[in-house]
């Protein structure tokens, strides 16, 4: 068997690595922008909101070349693993299961979580209320997974939605009993628009068990995650933070 000459090891195995290396100086941040006020398009097809505000103001801070990259939901975590994105900027909630694949930032932001109905249904957000009900969530969030796990034993019919706007879509043309999702995408997002016209919380606020909301990484990018935790910390201490939800809120969306 004929021996590779170490060189050629060394420059294919430097060849591999920077094939799948972070871009120097360029952060992509995969974003799904059909959750308003958090992430959204204007109509000239730019990227806009809060996620999209803090972000471009992070990444001016760590002196980087924000990049957006648009995506399904469900598909950031494997897009992040495959290096088609250096990280996740979508309001992605930091949840223990997700600490096992993926690296998180310090908290962005936290909000509850809310079931949305027509105006005066009899269901409230528990699963004995919602016994037999049919209730929508979009792929790959906390709130798919809350539901499969806590109402679908009891008799609830959890459908997944690739977008936000599609659970929206059906449950205003009356194919879903209740919406669950934040608070506030729920209520900027569609009871103060002329779509949600009709409808409104059902129920209490959920608490999901989830530290809030943070910047996804790959666990290898410890250097990144210092970077942006610096930039969330100033953010939050010169009043830029603040500033910037002033822009979309009327209260502190950094607590609960």
């Amino acid at each position: 068997m004929k021996k590779i000459p170490s060189i050629v090891l060394s420059l294919a195995v430097a060849l591999s690595s920077s094939a799948f290396a972070r871009e120097a100086g360029t952060v992509h941040l995969g974003i799904d922008p059909t959750y308003p006020p958090m992430d959204a398009k204007a109509p000239d097809g730019s990227l806009k909101g809060f996620d999209v505000d803090l972000g471009n103001e992070i990444c001016r801070r760590i002196h980087a070349h924000c990049q957006w990259v648009e995506l399904e939901f469900s598909g950031m975590i494997p897009a992040l693993q495959a290096r088609k994105i250096d990280a996740v900027m979508s309001s992605m909630a930091i949840t223990a299961k997700r600490e096992q694949q993926i690296l998180f930032t310090s908290k962005l932001f936290q909000f509850k979580s809310r079931l949305v109905a027509r105006k005066g249904a009899s269901f409230g957000a528990t699963a004995q209320s919602l016994a037999g009900k049919t209730v929508g969530v979009q792929a790959g969030t906390q709130f798919e997974t809350y539901a499969l796990a806590n109402w679908a034993p009891a008799g609830v019919h959890v459908v997944t939605y690739k977008s936000q706007d599609e659970v929206f879509a059906d449950l205003v043309n009356g194919r879903l009993d209740a919406a669950l999702l934040g608070y506030v995408e729920a209520d900027y997002g569609f009871l103060r628009t002329p779509q949600g016209n009709g409808f409104a919380f059902a129920g209490g606020p959920i608490s999901m068990g989830d530290r809030g909301t943070g910047i996804g990484m790959r666990k290898d990018e410890t250097a990144l995650q210092a970077q942006m935790n610096d930039a969330i910390a100033g953010m939050l201490k010169d009043g830029t933070y603040a500033q910037i939800a002033r822009r979309y809120f009327d209260f502190d969306p950094y607590g609960n």
